[in-house]
C-alpha cells in the first residue's frame, strides 16, 4: 500500500473528484487486472484509449483513475448516445497534461525510486543497441559486477531470462524490473533506449547515469511512429537532457543535432574523427576457418592504447567496441577485463556465427530493411569471400516497397540470392517472394527462390563451397514463423542442427 499524495509527489495535476487521502492496493494500466484499491491510468494508444474502460474498472472497484480528458469530454466519449456518464462518486480523479508521463513517475513512486540504487546506462541511436548492451553486460561481467540488461531481445535479471516484447517497455514494466533487479543484488543495467521509448516517455521518472548515441539514419517514420526525420531525431536526443554524462559518436553527421538542449558531460567516440576522445587506430579484418573478427587499437583519451580484438566482423563492431569502451572508461573499468569482455561478447542473431564447418561461414543477422541488409553485406565482402551467398525473406502486411528495396540490395551484392519467406503474417509468402524478384531484376544478380525456409537453408548448406561466406537474413533472435495471425516454432539453430541430423 502506498498513500496517493505519495504516488503523486513531483507530478503536476488536478482533483477532479474524491479525496487525496486515500491508499492505493496497486498501479494499473491494463483495465483486465483492476482489482478493489487500484490506481488506473488511462492511457491513450493507436488502437485504444484507457478513458473507455472507465466504467469497467469503477466497477471492478478502482479507488482512483488518472485522466487526460476531462469531465464533460469523458462523459461526452461514454454517454453511449443517452445522457453524459458520470464517474461515481468516491472515486477520485485526477488529471493530468499526459498519462503516460505521470506513469512513468507514479510508477517510479511506487516502486521506491529502484533507479536511484543502480548505476543506469541507456543506449540509443538506430543501430548498434542490442550489440552494445551485450557487450557493455559481458565487460561488466567479467570485472565481477553484476549487471542487468533491457532490452529487444530480452531482459536479464541475474539467471532469468524475460522475452522481450518492445526494444524499451512501458514504464511501469522499467521500474518493474528495475525493483526485481535491486532485490536480486544487481548493481548495474544497461538498457535500450528506443525512440519510440523516449517519445512516449517510457524511461522518465529517473535521471540515467550515463546515455549513449550510437548513430541515426532515417527509420521507424510513418503512422504510429514518427512523423518526420525531424520528430525522429528530436526524441532521440530527449536521453541528453535526462542523464547525467553523455557518449557521442562524433563520426556521425546528426551528432550536432543530437547534442541541441543537451544537460549532460560530453565524451565522443569515432574512427574518422581525430578529436574523438576515444578512437580506434590500426584496424584489422579477421578471417579464420569459420570464423569472422576484426581488431584494432583503441586510444583512449590520447593518454594511452588498448588492442582488441572481436569476435564479429566489420567497422559497424568497431563502433559498437568503442561505445561500450567510452562507457567503461567512464566507470574506470580496467583495460584488460574490457579486452576479455569484448572477446567473450555473444549477441543472439547480430552477426551470429554457426559453426558447421571450416570450409566456409555461416552466420545469423537480424538485417531485415535495406539499410540493414546493405550494411551487412558490404562488411561481408570486405572478407573477400569466394562468394557471399545471401538468404533472405521480407514480411507480410509490411510496405512493399522494403521487399523491392531488399532484392535490388541482395541481388547488387551478393554473388547468389536465396528468397524465401520471413514472417508472411496475412499474407501469401508466393506474393512476397514476387516482390523481392521485382527489386532484384533491377540488377544481374543471381536467385534461387525456395518458399520454405527450412529448406531453403538446407539448400544453401548443400551447396555450400568452400570459402562461402552465408547469412541468414531477417529473423535474428526471432524463434517463431508468424503465418496467418499463429506464431508457430521456428529458430534457426534448431533448422540447422536438425539440416546436419539428417545428413549424418
Amino acid at each position: 500500500m502506498k498513500t496517493l499524495k505519495d504516488l503523486l509527489e513531483g507530478l503536476t495535476y488536478t482533483c477532479l473528484q474524491g479525496s487525496m487521502d486515500i491508499d492505493i492496493s496497486s498501479v494499473i494500466y491494463d483495465s483486465r487486472k483492476v482489482t478493489p484499491g487500484s490506481l488506473f491510468i488511462c492511457i491513450v494508444g493507436a488502437n485504444s484509449d484507457g478513458h473507455r474502460f472507465i466504467p469497467d474498472v469503477t466497477g471492478k472497484g478502482a479507488s482512483c483513475i488518472v485522466v487526460s480528458r476531462d469531465a464533460e469530454e469523458i462523459g461526452a466519449m461514454l454517454s453511449d448516445g443517452g445522457a453524459p456518464y458520470t464517474i461515481p462518486e468516491g472515486v477520485t480523479v485526477i488529471m493530468v497534461d499526459d498519462t503516460r508521463y505521470a506513469m512513468a513517475f507514479i510508477s517510479a513512486a511506487w516502486f521506491d525510486h529502484p533507479a536511484g540504487k543502480l548505476t543506469v546506462i541507456g543506449v540509443t541511436g538506430t543501430k548498434g543497441k542490442t550489440t552494445t548492451t551485450y557487450m557493455v553486460r559481458s565487460i561488466f561481467e567479467h570485472a565481477g559486477l553484476k549487471c542487468g540488461l533491457i532490452g529487444t531481445i530480452e531482459i536479464i535479471i541475474g539467471d532469468e531470462h524475460i522475452h522481450a516484447d518492445n526494444t524499451t517497455p512501458e514504464s511501469y514494466l522499467v521500474q518493474e524490473y528495475f525493483s526485481r533487479m535491486v532485490s536480486s543484488g544487481i548493481t548495474h543495467v544497461v538498457m535500450e533506449v528506443s525512440s519510440q521509448g523516449l517519445m512516449l516517455h517510457r524511461t522518465q521518472g529517473f535521471i540515467f547515469d550515463i546515455g549513449i548515441f550510437t548513430n541515426l539514419e532515417p527509420d521507424h517514420i510513418g503512422p504510429n511512429e514518427h512523423k518526420d526525420l525531424d520528430d525522429y531525431i528530436r526524441c532521440k536526443s530527449l536521453l541528453f537532457r535526462q542523464c547525467k554524462h553523455g557518449i557521442f559518436n562524433t563520426d556521425d553527421s546528426h551528432t550536432p543535432r543530437i547534442l541541441e538542449g543537451h544537460t549532460c558531460d560530453v565524451l565522443t567516440y569515432g574512427i574518422t574523427s581525430a578529436d574523438a576522445d576515444i578512437r580506434a587506430d590500426n584496424i584489422q579484418l579477421i578471417n579464420r576457418p569459420g570464423i569472422l573478427g576484426v581488431g584494432f587499437d583503441a586510444v583512449i583519451t590520447g593518454s594511452r592504447s588498448v588492442h582488441i580484438t572481436l569476435p564479429t566482423p566489420g567497422y559497424f563492431s568497431v563502433y559498437n567496441a568503442l561505445c561500450a569502451i567510452s562507457i567503461c572508461h567512464a566507470l574506470g573499468i580496467a583495460d584488460d577485463v574490457m579486452q576479455a569482455g569484448l572477446a567473450n561478447t555473444k549477441v543472439k542473431g547480430r552477426v551470429e556465427p554457426i559453426h558447421i564447418s571450416d570450409d566456409y561461414t555461416l552466420l545469423i543477422d537480424y538485417a531485415h530493411n535495406a539499410m540493414a541488409l546493405e550494411s551487412l553485406l558490404t562488411t561481408l565482402k570486405a572478407y573477400d569471400p569466394g562468394r557471399l551467398v545471401c538468404l533472405f525473406g521480407c514480411g507480410g502486411n509490411r510496405s512493399r516497397a522494403r521487399r523491392f528495396e531488399m532484392g535490388e540490395v541482395s541481388g547488387r551484392l551478393s554473388d547468389l540470392t536465396i528468397i524465401t519467406s520471413d514472417n508472411p503474417r496475412d499474407e501469401e509468402p508466393q506474393a512476397i517472394i514476387d516482390d523481392i524478384k521485382t527489386g532484384i531484376s533491377r540488377t544481374d544478380g543471381k536467385y534461387v527462390e525456395i518458399a520454405d525456409r527450412k529448406e531453403a537453408i538446407r539448400y544453401a548448406i548443400e551447396k555450400a563451397l568452400p570459402g562461402d561466406i552465408i547469412v541468414l537474413a531477417g529473423k535474428g533472435h526471432e524463434d517463431y514463423q508468424e503465418i496467418h495471425g499463429v506464431k508457430h516454432p521456428m529458430d534457426e539453430r534448431d533448422l540447422i542442427a536438425d539440416i546436419i541430423g539428417a545428413a549424418q
